[in-house]
């Protein structure tokens, strides 16, 4: 009987967040930035940009001139334009002072 009950209740769960997870309204985008140079500014960028409310995920990719970072988030509580500063207002590998992060159009 407890099995029972016990199975019940893991299948109301996982029904409920699926269901949350479609009403959630999550978009996901492709962002490119140029200037990462290392995988130290790739973990420095999707940190600052998982540090912003409404951001679930920053998935980076290679270093390179340019490189692309897959970020999962909701739209009512972030812009894209917030989610572009955070990239660009990221201190520098080298100089903590420079903002060498730049959205590539």
């Amino acid at each position: 009987m407890f099995k029972k009950i016990f199975i019940a209740i893991i299948l109301l769960t996982a029904a409920n967040s699926k269901s949350m997870a479609a009403v959630s309204g999550d978009t996901t985008i492709n962002v490119k930035v140029k200037g990462v140079t290392c995988n130290n500014d790739l973990n420095t960028l999707s940190t600052n940009v998982k540090a912003l409310k409404g951001v679930t995920e920053c998935k980076p990719g290679k270093a390179g001139a340019v490189s692309s970072f897959s970020i999962t988030y909701d739209p009512a509580l972030v812009t894209t334009k917030e989610i572009y500063a955070a990239f660009e207002n990221t201190g520098g590998c080298s100089n903590p002072d420079s903002r060498p992060y730049k959205i590539k159009n």
